[in-house]
């Protein structure tokens, strides 16, 4: 075999990439906010996302911009996982426009008459953008040129293949099927781009090098090798991208399979097929489309349940901690059993926002403001449940007693909810404390904050030790105390020129916050005795209810 060919091969392969790279980083960049836009607004339905994932990766040539974009609008709360995963099934019908613009257009027309003025246009427009958009559309333009000219030595390189290599005997049985499905997948996971490994497939196809049904599989192998890019994607990313990426491989591995025992049904009348009567190239970029979109008939319907298993698995501590322990249906028709089961369920979530409060106060040792937040997330969905599993206890005949206890309960879960909420702003003001200049204000910021760990272990419940709610509250009256104290010094340092009047203000929120918290905290430890039932309780709570 010739060095030529495979400098040609090499060469080709590069040019193609470069030129899928400047077309989608171009056409990525024109769309800017648009993208987002339309994955918010085209997402609103199931249906809705599987037709914007489709057009949005036919039109920027690259399911991994969308899937990103889809991930990311999952992790900031705008996209549910069900959105997402109809999303990803349009990226995979998505993808077959490449075999469809390879098969119409850059097999049938004259590579010089298109790619070249497209290069040149598209330069023109680069410069005349002067970094706008039409620079980016103008590097697309460009990067189309580029496509075709890297497609144009990929079919020179091909087209004395044969003579070289016979692989015209392959292709029938169920074994070499499977050959060159790994094909398929290895190139795919070389190249990593689903995209050129189709360029290589439909170039063997269309100079004869190849059986037909041996190309199909090396399509359906470049089809299930697109989860090796989202598979290293998510390697250390959150559970939420790993979710997703759960998704595009279930989705890939069930086209493939469907691809294959189509090809194994439909092999011996594939090869038949006379190349002078018809396209092979185009009933290839066909025969990729509609494994596709079978596969996305036979999810559609288990869409449902395959979002309900993947949000039971890769869960993060936080999201663990989110999920109930101790509520349970089957308790409501028993209201008494029902109060201590929210009532011990109501404890874990006390546990929560404390350790979240001494976090975000204590911040001295340094913090995680994303674990934070993913805390708070936790915390609302424990509120959101014993919300309701009070509404469900309510609508049974209940006594007075109980009737007492679930507005109680509700009010402690208010405070708790409020108690995170707060955690996750103070991170906000932690540059504040580390630049204060004036020594005194800094050590009696430090004092202060140490006093308010000490009042939210105080007020934490545990059923195990009684630490009464007459202490908290004297807790409170001596923090309320020293935190007008802090507040005066904090004043008369900023009078002094001690303090900037930016740092006063922002340094005062903060404490304002801290102290806010505190008194959430000591709400929560005047309430708790009227949570639990009459005959459960001690005398001092008693006596403190």
């Amino acid at each position: 075999m010739q060095f030529t060919l495979f400098g040609d091969l090499f060469g080709g392969i590069g040019l193609f990439l470069l030129g899928m790279h400047l077309m989608t980083q171009g056409l990525r960049k024109a769309a800017g906010p648009s993208l987002k836009q339309i994955l918010r607004t085209g997402t609103r339905s199931r249906l809705r996302g599987l037709v914007s994932g489709t057009l949005i990766t036919a039109m920027v040539q690259s399911s991994s911009v969308v899937t990103i974009a889809t991930i990311g609008f999952v992790n900031a709360g705008l996209l549910t996982l069900a959105q997402s995963v109809s999303v990803i099934y349009g990226c995979n019908i998505g993808t077959t426009m490449v075999g469809w613009l390879i098969a119409l257009i850059g097999f049938k027309i004259k590579i010089s008459a298109l790619a070249l003025p497209l290069i040149g246009g598209g330069m023109l427009l680069r410069l005349a953008g002067r970094g706008g958009r039409l620079t980016h559309i103008g590097l697309a333009l460009a990067g189309f040129g580029v496509f075709f000219i890297g497609l144009d030595f990929l079919k020179g390189a091909f087209a004395g293949f044969e003579q070289h290599m016979d692989l015209s005997s392959l292709g029938s049985s169920g074994l070499s099927l499977m050959l060159f499905v790994v094909t398929g997948f290895v190139l795919t996971l070389l190249m990593q781009s689903s995209a050129a490994a189709l360029a290589v497939t439909l170039s063997l196809t269309a100079s004869g090098s190849i059986p037909l049904a041996a190309a199909a599989a090396m399509v359906i192998g470049a089809n299930v090798g697109t989860t090796s890019t989202a598979i290293l994607a998510v390697i250390g990313a959150t559970s939420n991208a790993k979710r997703i990426a759960a998704a595009h491989v279930l989705f890939n591995l069930l086209t493939g399979l469907v691809g294959l025992i189509l090809l194994l049904l439909l092999a011996p009348w594939l090869n038949s097929i006379d190349a002078a009567r018809f396209d092979l190239v185009l009933l290839l970029a066909l025969f990729h489309s509609i494994f596709n979109l079978t596969g996305v008939a036979l999810l559609w319907p288990l869409t449902d349940r395959l979002v309900a298993i993947l949000e039971r698995r890769f869960c993060t501590q936080e999201e663990d901690e989110g999920r109930t322990r101790y509520l349970d249906d089957t308790l409501v028709q028993m209201p008494s059993l029902a109060i201590e089961a929210m009532a011990k369920e109501m404890t874990r979530l006390d546990q929560i926002c404390s350790r979240m409060a001494r976090e975000a106060i204590n911040s001295s040792d340094g913090y995680n403001n994303n674990r934070l937040r993913a805390q708070q997330q936790g915390v609302d969905q424990l509120v959101g449940k014993i919300g309701a599993f009070c509404q469900r206890i309510a609508e049974n005949d209940i006594s007075a007693e109980v009737s007492g206890i679930l507005p109680t309960a509700l009010r402690v879960v208010r405070y708790l909810n409020e108690i995170s909420r707060l955690s996750c702003l103070l991170p906000g003001y932690y540059d504040r404390f580390d630049v204060i200049a004036d020594e005194a204000t800094r050590r009696d910021v430090h004092d202060y904050q140490k006093a308010s760990i000490k009042l939210i272990d105080a007020c934490e419940i545990d059923d195990s030790v009684d630490r009464g709610a007459d202490s908290a509250h004297l807790l409170l009256h001596q923090l309320e105390r020293q935190y007008q104290s802090l507040k005066s010094s904090i004043l008369l340092a900023t009078t002094e020129r001690r303090l900037s009047p930016e740092d006063t203000v922002q340094l005062l929120d903060a404490l304002s916050h801290i102290h806010r918290l505190a008194e959430q905290a000591e709400k929560v430890s005047r309430y708790w005795s009227g949570i639990t039932p009459l005959q459960h309780r001690d005398a001092a709570h008693i006596a403190t209810a």
